[in-house]
Parts: structure tokens; C-alpha cells; sequence
């Protein structure tokens, strides 16, 4: 009864905790997707009309295009004549400041130089002065003409008859007369007392510029009720496309409601959670082992919300092209980390998803499909920076290739082909490529452990590995013995070779802690002559321990540990066992302190090194090297592990056990095959 309530309760457990995922994920998808009201047509020019026959159900009027209203703005302006206040009271100000600072006359000068200079002033002011960055931007702004206010009247005179404040200073030199006294002049600072008179009049202006831009009609015709625009596959062009447009302007002015938007948005969330229901709906029936998996789960769904959401950003914000957006990034980690089914159904699942936001949806989600396949098909394994190179150009072809068929399909003419896209597909092909170091930043995010990593782990000329051929040369070869005949019975079985290799390097590094007291390290002494056979044993089994905690402190990853402390199982001692228990008949001896602490295999990689660790260590006790003692042996240790049950907790099959003794039987023979004596030569 409790284990049924147990079981109850985990399944209950895992329901919710999957029917929240789902939830999380719709969430934050959908927040992120646009919902623009008055979008209700996907159309572009050149492109065809994907939908039924559409008839004008109102009047509404062509608006002209951005590009058109400016172009009738600047041609307007070039008519337009801002408005300056004529201040008089300045010219009086100065003159008199000028003539009250000079009174005794300017030094070095006659006086008379006083009455001409206050004349020039004078006349400048009477011309007009202006701001120097004023004249300069209305001078920029290619006006000819400015209206100067007098009072009630204002009357337009050409720029040119005015003056900058800085030509009015040199002004004031235009007569020779005055100019051969320039060296004297210009330490009296004349430029204090030129200042604007003709000053900004904003409003007014502000006003005019308005009204002229207000003159300029936002249409150019209009379309009648009743009215058929376009019909089923007829090619947008660029009239239609203002058409078109129009009616999407004037509905979003006459009826862009909330009822609208919450529809729209009732739309999206029934579609994606129908789409995320079904991807999981396909874990839970027939990937169960990954569904089981928080950290599997977890990188499956963030690559599901990941691309839909920058996706929904780029066109929400019309950001560049979704096409350079490298989907087929997704795929590509879900194969290398899972399998290629899996890659497949979550390629499908989250085109169809983005599909919500982008444009012209069948283009895309055919060309998106071709990438995926690509990719899966490309690379069944990232071992090799060429590889990903290799997949990149493949993706990028691919998809060119399938958008100039759909373009030969749809147009006919290359004239109507847009050369942009395949500068996408390039850019997406090169994006492509960060898959290999992104690869790191998953593994490290979801815990997984990639072929790059372990072909990392398999370098024997660096880190533990190198520690352990110097400390313990015997356990080094030993391993690598192990590892040799574990791939090859994984290549046979179908099992991860590269992994099984890697784990077999690493299985027996808890013996650098105490090399000496293992057969292969041992150099005709052996320490366990003068030991008893429970701290034999208690050394012996210590190896697994030390080489969890080596493997702890080095950060290897979790599947490589797994190898090191499942690798013996439950198993006990035997030699040290039954040496005690043959010296102690009559006691009841406790067989947990000869035991290892295990577990036992739960994977058939495990189980694979299980069987080929314990037969190697064996064959080395050979008297002699045949195929029928090498057979026996074989048979022996491979179906005492058996009967003792460690392989009840992995999927390995009888099948597989069968393969494994024909592959280790057939190495083993070829490791020690017997060689003929070389003669020696007669003196």
C-alpha cells in the first residue's frame, strides 16, 4: 500500500512539475510575440498574394509613402522663409557705447578715425547683422530668402544682404582706407560692439513652416467601396502595396480595439501551448529516459523559448532578416547531446512556433525544415572544428538552393528574386559556426559532456592522466588495455565507444594514492605479505573511494565518476575473502568489510568496462596463453559477474554479453599470441 501511495504521489509530482514547465514556457513565448492589430496581411512587394480575392469593404483613401511625403516636404521648404525681428534699439546701444569708449580718440590715430568707424557701424546695423551659427544654418539649409519684421510690416529680403557677425567685423576693413590702420584697429576690440539685430522670431516662423507643411494632401486617390484590389496569386507591386497598406492604416484608425488585440493574443497562446503539449507528449511516450532528465528537460525548453523569443524581438522591432538567425543551431546540440529523432521533433516544434511571428510562414518554415535536416544529417557527432565549418557551408547552401526553387516556382523571372536572401543565408551559415564554442557553454549550463570533452579528457599527456602513467605506470597501461578492448566491445554492441574509452583512462586513478600495493605496480615486492587480509581488502576496495574524491577535486564530469565508482559494482574481494575464510573455517565471516561500496552498473557503458577491467586483470594470471584457456577465462568472469547480478540494473542484453566474449576472446588471443624463436646464427 505505501509503494502504490509512493508511486501516486511521483506521479502526480511529475505532472505538475511538467504541466508548470509547459505554463513558464507558453509565458514567456507568448509575451515576447508581437501583436500588432493592424497586421492582418503578410504581403511584400514582388512577392505573391498568398490569400483569397480582396474587395474594399469601405472607402478609404492611398496614402503616399514616406519616401514620396518627404520628398514633397523638402521641395515645399525650399519656398519657406523663416522670420527675423528688426531690433533697432541695438544700433543706438552700440554706436553710443563705441563713442563714449573712444571720446579722446582711438591711440595712434587721428580723431577723425572715430567719427568713420562709428559711421561703418552704422551702416552694418542698418544692412542688418545676424548670429554667425544662425546665418551659417539657415546659409546650410539652402534658404535665399529670410523676412525681416519692421514694426507691423514684414518684407523678405535676400539672405545676402545681411551680414554674419563675423562678416560685419571684416566688413569694417572693406575700405583702404580703414584697412592700412588694421594693426592699430584690431587691438581696440571692435567686436564688442557688434552684436545681432535681427533676431529669431520662433513662433511665427514655426507657425508658417506648419501651415506650408499642411498643405501637402497625405493621399493620392482613393479606393471605393466594393472595390477588388488584388487576387489570389497576383504579384504585389508596388501601387497595391500603398493600396495595401493603406487599408491597413485605416483600419488601425477606425477599429484597432482591445477585443482585436485580446484575440489575437487568445490565438498565440492556444497554438503554442497546443505545439509545446505535443513536444512533450513526445518525450513522455518515447523518450522517457530524457523526460526523466530535470537537466535534459531544461536545455530542451530553453532552446524552445530561446529562438521563438528572438525571433518575435527582431520582427517586433523590424531588426534586420530572421533569415541570419542560425536555427539550425538547436538541432545540432540536441543531436550531439541526445539523439537525432529527438534533434528532429524539437527543430519542428519551435519553427512552427516562430512561425507566429514571421512573415510569408510556408518560405520559412520549408527553408528552416531543409536547415535542420541538414544539420542533423551533416554532423552526427562535434569532434572537429572542420566539422561544424563543414555544416556551416552545407546549411548555407542548402537553404539558397531551396529559396531560389521556391522562387522559380512562385515567379518564374529572375528578375523578381531578392539577391538579400542569400546574403542571409551566408551570414547565417557563418553564425553557424559558434555552435562549437557555444558547445562548452551548454555543457557546463545542463551538465552534459560532449565528444569534444572527452577527447579533452582521452589526452594521456596532460593532467591526471600524466600524473598517473608517472605514478603508477603499471594501473597506466593497465587502463589502457582496458580502454582498447571496452571499444572495441562498444563498437560491436552499438554502445558510446569514446565515452567507455575515456572512463576506462580514468577508472583506476584512486590507485596513485597506493601504487605499490597493487600487482601492477610491483616491482617483486608485495606489502600485502606482511598484512592481514582485512587491510588488504580495506586498501584494495579504498582505490574506488580515492579516486571518487580525485575526481571530485579535479571537476571531472559526473559520467566519467560513474565509471570510477561502478566499475568493481558490489563485487567483493575474492582473493583476500577467500584466503580468510579458508584460514578461518569455523567463523561466520561478514563479507562487508572485503565489499565494494558500488553501486553496480546502470549503463551498458558501465557494464562494458565491468567486463572488460575484470578480464584483463585476470588473463594476467594465465600459466599459458591459449584459446581454449583464454575462452575459459573469458566465460568464466563474464558469467560469474552474472550470476552475482550486477548487470540487473542496466540495459545491457544477453545479446550484447555474447558479442563481448567473442570481442574479448579474439583480442586476447591477439595480445599474447605466441611468436616463433629467431635461430641464432652459427659460428
Amino acid at each position: 500500500m505505501y509503494r502504490i501511495d509512493n508511486n501516486n504521489r511521483r506521479f502526480w509530482r511529475n505532472l505538475l512539475s511538467r504541466m508548470a514547465l509547459i505554463v513558464v514556457t507558453v509565458t514567456l513565448i507568448v509575451w515576447f510575440l508581437p501583436r500588432n492589430e493592424s497586421q492582418r496581411f503578410r504581403y511584400d512587394v514582388g512577392k505573391p498574394w498568398m490569400y483569397g480575392s480582396f474587395i474594399a469593404k469601405f472607402d478609404f483613401p492611398i496614402y503616399k509613402t514616406d519616401e514620396a511625403m518627404k520628398e514633397q516636404e523638402d521641395s515645399l521648404l525650399e519656398t519657406y522663409q523663416p522670420y527675423y525681428n528688426y531690433d533697432q534699439t541695438v544700433e543706438a546701444k552700440e554706436v553710443e557705447k563705441f563713442t563714449n569708449d573712444f571720446r579722446n580718440g582711438i591711440p595712434g590715430l587721428p580723431h577723425e578715425y572715430v567719427g568713420i568707424i562709428a559711421k561703418r557701424l552704422q551702416r552694418l546695423y542698418q544692412a542688418g547683422i545676424m548670429d554667425t551659427p544662425e546665418y551659417n544654418e539657415i546659409y546650410n539649409d539652402s534658404s535665399t530668402m529670410v523676412r525681416v519684421v519692421i514694426g507691423n510690416n514684414a518684407q523678405s529680403t535676400p539672405l545676402t544682404d545681411f551680414y554674419s557677425t563675423l562678416s560685419a567685423y571684416e566688413q569694417l576693413f572693406a575700405d583702404p582706407y580703414v584697412a592700412e590702420q588694421r594693426p592699430i584697429l584690431q587691438r581696440c576690440n571692435l567686436n564688442n560692439y557688434i552684436e545681432p539685430n535681427l533676431v529669431y522670431n520662433k513662433e511665427r516662423s514655426e507657425t508658417e513652416k506648419n501651415d506650408l507643411l499642411s498643405s501637402i494632401p497625405p493621399a493620392s486617390g482613393m479606393v471605393m467601396s466594393g472595390q477588388k484590389v488584388i487576387d489570389r496569386g497576383d504579384i504585389v507591386d508596388e501601387y497595391t502595396y500603398r493600396v495595401l497598406n493603406s487599408f491597413e492604416r485605416e483600419m488601425q484608425r477606425r477599429s484597432a480595439t482591445q477585443n482585436e488585440i485580446t484575440s489575437t493574443f487568445i490565438g498565440q497562446v492556444i497554438f503554442v501551448t497546443l505545439m509545446l503539449v505535443l513536444f512533450t507528449m513526445y518525450l513522455a511516450l518515447f523518450r522517457r529516459d530524457y523526460f526523466n532528465k530535470p537537466r535534459a528537460i531544461a536545455m530542451l525548453y530553453t532552446l524552445m523559448t530561446l529562438f521563438p523569443v528572438i525571433v518575435s524581438l527582431m520582427m517586433r522591432h523590424n531588426y534586420m532578416s530572421v533569415y541570419i538567425v542560425p536555427f539550425a543551431m538547436a538541432p545540432i546540440f540536441v543531436r550531439v547531446f541526445m539523439d537525432s529523432r529527438t534533434a528532429f521533433i524539437t527543430h519542428v516544434t519551435m519553427i512552427l512556433i516562430c512561425t507566429i511571428a514571421v512573415k510569408y510562414q510556408y518560405e520559412f518554415i520549408i527553408i528552416q525544415i531543409v536547415a535542420g535536416l541538414i544539420a542533423i544529417y551533416s554532423l552526427r557527432e562535434l569532434t572537429r572544428r572542420a566539422q561544424v565549418f563543414k555544416t556551416g557551408i552545407l546549411v548555407a547552401l542548402g537553404c539558397a538552393l531551396v529559396y531560389f526553387a521556391l522562387q522559380l516556382v512562385q515567379d518564374s523571372e529572375f528578375t523578381l528574386m531578392d539577391p538579400d536572401m542569400y546574403y542571409h543565408f551566408v551570414i547565417n551559415g557563418v553564425f553557424l559556426l559558434l555552435s562549437y564554442p557555444l558547445m562548452y557553454i551548454i555543457e557546463k549550463m545542463f551538465g552534459f559532456v560532449s565528444s569534444v570533452t572527452l577527447f579533452e579528457l582521452s589526452n594521456t599527456n596532460r593532467g591526471i592522466l600524466r600524473n598517473l602513467s608517472e605514478v603508477a605506470p603499471g594501473t597506466f597501461q593497465h587502463s589502457i588495455t582496458v580502454g582498447n578492448l571496452a571499444a572495441e566491445i562498444a563498437n560491436k554492441i552499438g554502445a558510446n565507444s569514446l565515452l567507455v574509452r575515456t572512463g576506462a583512462l580514468y577508472h583506476d586513478i584512486g590507485k596513485m594514492v597506493d601504487p605499490v600495493f597493487f600487482t601492477e605496480n610491483q616491482a617483486g615486492v608485495n606489502p600485502h605479505d606482511n598484512m592481514s587480509y582485512r587491510e588488504s581488502a580495506r586498501i584494495i576496495i579504498n582505490h574506488v573511494v580515492e579516486g571518487a574524491k580525485i575526481a571530485e577535486r579535479e571537476n571531472l564530469p559526473t559520467i566519467i565518476r560513474d565509471f570510477i565508482v561502478t566499475h568493481h559494482g558490489t563485487g567483493i574481494t575474492k582473493y583476500f575473502y577467500i584466503k580468510y575464510k579458508n584460514e578461518h573455517p569455523d567463523e561466520d565471516v561478514d563479507p562487508a568489510s572485503f565489499q565494494y561500496p558500488g553501486p553496480n552498473p546502470f549503463t551498458r557503458e558501465q557494464a562494458i568496462l565491468m567486463i572488460a577491467d575484470g578480464v584483463e586483470a585476470a588473463s594476467r594470471s594465465l600459466p599459458e596463453y591459449t584459446e581454449e584457456t583464454i575462452s575459459n577465462l573469458v566465460n568464466k568472469i563474464i558469467d560469474g559477474d552474472v550470476s552475482e547480478g550486477y548487470f540487473r540494473e542496466c540495459p545491457i542484453t544477453f545479446r550484447d554479453i555474447a558479442l563481448a566474449k567473442l570481442v574479448l576472446i579474439e583480442r586476447l588471443k591477439a595480445i599474447y599470441h605466441t611468436r616463433i624463436s629467431y635461430p641464432e646464427p652459427k659460428k
